[in-house]
């Protein structure tokens, strides 16, 4: 069974080496606001209102910068801007701020790409209109190309970065694995992504409701170990379905994949075979 259409993301957990030097980052240089602290251990930020799109803390120990691709685990979470001029208004920002960015045009969305101080990837973008997207046969035509950056800046009409504004979301999850069959077991075959991209050499792209992707897995990090307590890192990620009854479908589709799902409150706390944390929430419990 498919995970239902409307399965979104909605946070991202990291553990970090430094915690203000990490909240400096995601609060000054990103944009987003803080919602809540706890003491000096953690700290979670939103953009628009909302409780909170990250949480940084060190919980899990305070790991030393990422060796990024010398675990599996994240490759990069991604933050959707509302619009293309968003996106130039954040782009001017950072070349204002000496801030370095790689780059590309998807096709179905521009991105920007960067790494916070413990080395973690991040993807900031902002979509096409889906009837702007193609199919190349059965599957989503995904690109890597030059982006036109001073068309993206022009974009903003000369408008200044203030923060991340109302609408941003997380948009999807890319994750270093170790064998794409197993992730496609794993995500698709139990959870219930659908495939999306599937022909991209080394990697695997799915999503829900026929988004381009809301993951993307990769072997790009082939043959290196899980990340662990001594790596800053990714603790989990979370998908948010409708209701409870959908996510109580999706675990036990996992467990009858003979995969483990432990209730929470209400959740369910999933862990792929590379040790990654997903929490899968209802939006109404």
């Amino acid at each position: 069974m498919s995970i239902d259409p409307q399965a979104r993301i909605g946070h991202v957990h990291l553990t970090v080496s430094n915690l203000e030097r990490a909240l400096a980052f995601y609060r000054d240089v990103l944009g987003f606001e803080v919602t809540a602290t706890y003491g000096r251990d953690a700290v979670f930020l939103s953009a628009g209102g909302y409780h909170h799109h990250i949480g940084l803390n060190t919980w899990a120990g305070r790991g030393a910068p990422h060796p990024a691709p010398g675990t599996t685990g994240l490759y990069h979470f991604a933050i959707l801007l509302p619009d293309r001029a968003s996106l130039g208004r954040f782009v001017a920002h950072l070349a204002e701020n000496g801030v370095y960015a790689g780059m590309s045009d998807h096709f179905v969305s521009e991105a920007v790409y960067l790494t916070d101080p413990d080395g973690l990837g991040i993807e900031v973008y902002a979509d096409r209109p889906r009837d702007a997207w193609r199919y190349d046969e059965r599957q989503l035509h995904m690109t890597t190309n030059h982006l036109d950056v001073d068309d993206l800046v022009r974009s903003a009409r000369g408008q200044r970065w203030s923060g991340m504004p109302p609408g941003t979301v997380l948009g999807h999850v890319h994750l270093y694995v170790d064998d794409i069959e197993k992730a496609e077991a794993f995500y698709h075959d139990a959870l219930g992504f659908d495939k999306v991209v599937w022909s991209y050499p080394g990697a695997l792209f799915m999503s829900a409701g026929g988004y381009h992707h809301h993951l993307g897995t990769n072997t790009w990090a082939k043959g290196a170990p899980p990340a662990t307590d001594a790596d800053a890192r990714l603790l989990e990620w979370e998908v948010v379905v409708p209701t409870k009854k959908d996510a109580d479908q999706a675990a036990q589709n996992v467990v009858a994949a003979g995969y483990k799902a432990k209730p929470e409150n209400g959740e369910w706390i999933l862990t792929d075979p590379w040790g990654t944390s997903l929490r899968l929430v209802p939006e109404k419990k």
